[in-house]
């Protein structure tokens, strides 16, 4: 596997309280000016999952070279501090993001959303909320299957208890028992499918590097929270944005049945269906899916 060396320009704004750092791929790239005036390109903003940062949608990134990417860490994770006086949940973040697009034009110029897993549902809430801001979305192995009541239920009824443990618990002990080496790479090797030894390596370095960069327990828990009590379909009915779903064909978080559903249920959606993956498309066919999306975009 080669890893494309990207050099993103890094950059930080206030936003309720605050400082939240988000990172500009492409943008001083050599040439860049020379690229044809007549051809108007997308500026493309890129939303994480739960407990990620900027650097699991580098991949993605990397394959949009004619575009300008911009990928935050949401308040709370990674470089991000939290928010003060909102919560860290679908609107909190959703918030966030609106504001970071309106800083960087869209009200003059929409932009491209993207959102991977948790940040599909905080894209969708944005496309809902704020259609005038986004030209077109992206929704990565977005989540239209409640935790609960999905295929991994008991799974995610311990997880669940696992983050509420940790809540409780004294700070130390509950950051040690929400960031244990052990449970980091169960949860990686348990979503990861690649039989490539050096993928499963990577996947599980990031993992163990950047999955744990969150600001406390209870931050954590609250997203988390958040992230099995929504889902894209609480605002299906009110996306009219042209959107494309990118889904694994395996992923048992966000499943495949569950994705037909919500595309049918979309006034202008289209489906693409990733084989032999499961909920890591960011990691394990970043190929694929900036291929998928750099179709997309192309499209009239």
């Amino acid at each position: 596997m080669v890893i494309p060396e990207l050099r993103p320009t890094e950059r930080v704004m206030q936003i309720s309280g605050a400082d939240l750092h988000y990172w500009t791929y492409h943008e001083d790239r050599e040439g860049a000016e020379a690229r044809s005036a007549a051809v108007e390109t997308d500026t493309v903003v890129m939303v994480h999952g739960l407990r990620g940062t900027h650097h699991g949608l580098e991949l993605i990134a990397a394959g949009l070279p004619d575009h300008r990417v911009v990928v935050p860490d949401l308040p709370g994770f990674g470089d991000s501090g939290p928010m003060t006086g909102r919560r860290h949940d679908v609107a909190g973040y959703a918030h966030v993001v609106t504001a970071l697009i309106e800083r960087l034009g869209g009200r003059e110029r929409p932009v491209v959303l993207l959102g991977h897993s948790f940040g599909s549902i905080v894209a969708a809430r944005v496309a809902a909320t704020r259609p005038e801001l986004l030209r077109k979305l992206v929704l990565v192995n977005p989540i239209a299957t409640p935790a609960l009541r999905g295929p991994r239920v008991l799974l995610s009824g311990l997880t669940s208890a696992y983050y509420a443990l940790g809540k409780r618990l004294p700070p130390r002990a509950g950051q040690s028992l929400l960031s244990n080496r052990l449970v980091v790479l169960a949860a990686s090797r348990a979503m990861t499918r690649t039989k490539d030894k050096q993928l499963r390596e990577f996947i599980d370095a990031n993992h163990l590097r950047h999955f744990s960069r969150f600001h406390s327990p209870a931050l954590v828990s609250e997203t988390f929270e958040a992230s099995t009590t929504h889902t894209v379909a609480d605002h299906a009915d009110d996306i009219r944005t042209p959107t494309l779903l990118i889904a694994g064909e395996s992923d048992e978080i966000a499943p495949l049945a569950g994705q037909r559903e919500l595309a049918a249920r979309m006034s202008d959606a289209q489906l693409v269906v990733i084989p032999d993956v499961g909920h890591l498309v960011h990691y394990e066919t970043p190929a694929e899916a900036s291929a998928a999306v750099r179709r997309f975009l192309g499209a009239a």
